[in-house]
């Protein structure tokens, strides 16, 4: 047998008692809910930033504490979003503190069935040969009937939307200075 005090204690059953039907009023508290607070109310400060999923550009305001995000949530000074965010910008705090992210560079030669740490410098050494050879093996200085072209159809390149305008651009001028001319965005498709 449940005892009257345990009971007593529900939410439901004072909302009844103090006939409180709708839950608005303080009866629908439990001693749980009197003690939760916003995770945002023991941030050391407030930046704001833009959702970077697409083009749209919704406002947030990111919540740090000691250097480290605690929450990202819709800015409501934001002229675009008034702070709402769609599913994908709610769950930009994981895209940032997830643990599934990676933080190492892995690399895994031909044939190999097993996956390598390898520092970023030489990852970057890497792409950017592979990119030179891929680069020179097929360039295309003229037309057939000599018209220039100075372009190579080997490579094309797909932003993503999480990039900014700015990064766009500056990876838009890189592509058209070596001589690709495929280049698209995730957030115009």
């Amino acid at each position: 047998m449940i005892d009257k005090p345990f009971l007593s204690t529900w939410p439901l059953l004072n909302q009844i008692r103090n006939r409180d039907l709708l839950a608005l009023g303080h009866t629908a508290k439990s001693g749980r809910t009197q003690q939760l607070q916003p995770r945002t109310k023991t941030a050391d400060r407030v930046v704001k930033s833009i959702c970077p999923y697409c083009a749209v550009g919704c406002g947030q305001n990111v919540y740090v504490k000691n250097d480290r995000i605690i929450d990202i949530e819709g800015d409501p000074d934001s002229p675009i979003s008034a702070g709402r965010l769609c599913p994908k910008g709610s769950a930009s705090f994981q895209l940032v503190t997830g643990n599934q992210r990676a933080q190492k560079v892995l690399y895994r030669r031909p044939h190999a069935t097993e996956w390598e740490t390898i520092p970023l410098d030489r990852a970057m050494d890497m792409v950017a040969d592979r990119v030179k050879a891929a680069r020179d093996a097929n360039w295309q200085d003229k037309h057939e009937e000599g018209h220039p072209l100075h372009r190579t159809l080997s490579m094309a390149h797909l932003g993503g939307a999480t990039l900014d305008n700015e990064e766009n651009y500056l990876i838009k001028k890189l592509f058209c200075g070596l001589g690709i001319v495929q280049v698209e965005n995730q957030a115009r498709i």
